[in-house]
């Protein structure tokens, strides 16, 4: 039997801006089991909107190990002394943003995640029928 339990844990990170300067906000972690490679990061933007990016959940956990992902998303640990944070940066063509997330919420994450959708495991909770009739519904993916 597939789990519905969705995982949602929301994280104090920090958007650097420079070196020396660095915004508070926050962030919250969704993972999906009927979406099972994916984790939506929504980032609060200081007003009631917020912005939400798609990172595929074994990205978010290689990162926590080493640097990891190419392209529009980044992550790495932070090689502070003692520090326990992760970097993610999200570089759309329009411009990047770099945050500094505490690593061990995103690891409590990843575990909560983990026992719903073990890793390796996430092909046995795709629809594929659902999925094919939103394709063919949407015209998505057509050739």
């Amino acid at each position: 039997m597939k789990s519905l339990r969705t995982v949602i844990r929301g994280l104090p990170v920090q958007l650097v801006i420079s070196h020396e300067m660095s915004l508070c906000t926050s962030m919250s972690l969704q993972y999906e089991p009927s979406d099972p490679y994916a984790v939506r990061a929504s980032f609060a933007t200081g007003s009631d909107e917020t912005v939400q990016w798609i990172i595929g959940r074994d990205l978010l956990a290689d990162g926590l190990e080493g640097p990891a992902g190419e392209g529009d998303v980044r992550v790495w640990p932070a090689e502070e002394h003692g520090a326990s944070d992760l970097y993610i940066l999200l570089n759309p063509p329009d411009g990047a943003a770099l945050f500094k997330a505490p690593a061990r919420e995103i690891r409590l994450f990843l575990q909560d995640a983990e026992a719903v959708v073990p890793r390796g495991a996430e092909s046995g909770h795709i629809d594929l029928d659902a999925w094919l009739t939103h394709l063919i519904a949407t015209g998505e993916g057509s050739w």
